[in-house]
């Protein structure tokens, strides 16, 4: 419980209406997309500036009070977790557009700014906001930042962090950063932009952003094929991405397929089954581009990688191609799913995939295990469905043991255990398989300089501060 005296700070930086006490407030903002953990926060604020995000930092390192930035709690790794008293700092009132720049392609944004609404924007200026993912609708634009969401794009696009051009935070010891002020060219020192862009809120707290934005792509044609096995995919990628420009390579298990085509009505993309299935996007500037992934599609069946196929003909057809993709992660959910976030160099995916695939076989025997990921980039989404015979305790218990095990194949490959999900609470133990003791110790050191008392999202990434 806060003191009293606390409160009236609080509610004389925020005002009596944006400071949340109620249990349904307290559970709603004290959690995320994860359920291993019961969010129990002490206080709700939505501030309204800058200036009271500011206010709250320093009162909270006056008082000792740990905080926990909160997006649109969309993440996936118990980031945005408020289980201990913290006070929880909503950014859902920070959503506006703040300037608009048509000659250097630039938006800035609040940072409580629903992606989708971002999109909609760029795209009324005649302009492109590249970076998409299923929680388009209800993720906001701080959180994908201190994320560095990736998304279906990637391979074209590349992550959230390339599309940056500035930042306004406040620190952990109170203070307002801003970085890089939305320059192209800035080569003086270190571009502390970048820290603050994964972070995960351990930092400071992103209040705005600019964003840059690019020039719409031209009308797409997406294909999906259906796969023989799983070393194929990343024959058909090779074959693909060498003679055009995709925009995205995803690929699906027929799990995947057969539980999203159930639950959500979606018609399947041909008759033919195949265990795995291939999603591409591609400009079609020209007869010629299609006509060339004609002919790629025919050396893939004639080299018995692809069992068959379908090429959207129109706009409503390619967006429905995509919903068996999209669509997957949202119906997952009524499982309750063990994931894993993963992704190796893509030159190292074929050799990786056999491993992973064995030991998964020989771990989860009893399991229902469905592969889905942005492939074209090397990172897999390895999703573990629980039984229902089974308490979520239980089931996480088994799931972790395994855990350990992928990330000393990851350890091998000199892969990632959180390829785009970020680290938070769910992947910090097994960290080191992806950093080592040097890097962690260099990242605390960086903490300290940022957030000196400890205050901003305490136990996230890494454990205390040694």
């Amino acid at each position: 419980m806060l003191a009293e005296t606390i409160i009236k700070q609080l509610v004389a930086i925020v005002g009596e209406q944006r400071l949340l006490l109620g249990d349904d407030d307290l559970k709603r903002f004290g959690i995320d997309r994860t359920t291993l953990w019961t969010p129990a926060p002490s206080a709700v604020l939505l501030p309204g500036s800058v200036a009271e995000v500011q206010a709250i930092v320093r009162l909270a390192n006056e008082h000792n009070l740990a905080v926990v930035p909160s997006g649109g709690r969309t993440g996936l790794s118990g980031g945005a977790v408020a289980k201990d008293g913290e006070l929880v700092v909503a950014m859902d009132r920070l959503n506006s557009v703040l300037e608009f720049n048509p000659m250097d392609r630039t938006v800035t944004v609040g940072a409580g700014m629903i992606t989708a609404q971002l999109q909609d924007f760029a795209e009324q200026q005649g302009l492109f906001y590249p970076v998409d993912f299923a929680s388009t609708g209800s993720s906001q634009i701080g959180g994908n930042i201190a994320t560095n969401a990736g998304g279906i794009k990637v391979i074209k696009y590349g992550m959230t962090r390339n599309w940056v051009a500035g930042l306004k935070v406040v620190t952990g010891n109170g203070d307002v950063l801003e970085l890089n002020k939305g320059l192209a060219k800035n080569n003086t020192g270190y571009d502390l932009r970048h820290l603050f862009i994964g972070s995960e809120g351990t930092l400071g707290l992103i209040c705005e952003a600019t964003i840059q934005l690019t020039r719409p792509p031209l009308e797409s044609s997406v294909m999906v094929l259906g796969v023989a096995y799983f070393p194929a995919i990343m024959d058909v990628l090779r074959c693909f991405s060498t003679d055009i420009d995709l925009s995205a390579f995803e690929f699906f298990s027929q799990q995947a397929l057969e539980k999203v085509t159930a639950h959500r009505g979606h018609p399947k993309p041909f008759e033919t089954e195949a265990p795995f299935y291939a999603l591409l996007e591609f400009e079609n500037s020209s007869e010629a581009v299609l006509e060339q992934a004609m002919a790629i599609f025919e050396t893939c069946v004639e080299s018995g990688w692809v069992l068959d196929g379908v090429l959207s003909q129109s706009l409503s057809q390619a967006s429905n191609l995509w919903k068996l993709r999209e669509d997957i992660s949202e119906t997952l959910w009524h499982w309750k799913p063990y994931k894993n976030d993963i992704s190796v160099r893509v030159s190292r995916m074929p050799e990786f995939l056999r491993e992973v695939d064995e030991l998964v076989a020989r771990q989860y025997p009893d399991f229902e295990v469905v592969w889905y990921g942005h492939i074209g980039d090397g990172n897999l989404h390895l999703n573990i469905l629980k039984p229902e015979t089974l308490e979520v305790a239980q089931f996480h218990a088994k799931c972790v043991n395994v855990s350990s095990e992928i990330g000393q194949l990851l350890a091998k490959y000199e892969g990632s255990v959180s390829a785009e999900h970020g680290v938070g609470l769910l992947k910090k133990d097994y960290l080191h398989y992806s950093r080592s003791a040097e890097e962690m110790a260099m990242m605390r050191s960086i903490k300290r300089a940022f957030d000196a008392n400890g205050i901003l999202n305490p136990g996230k990434v890494f454990d205390e501060l040694s």
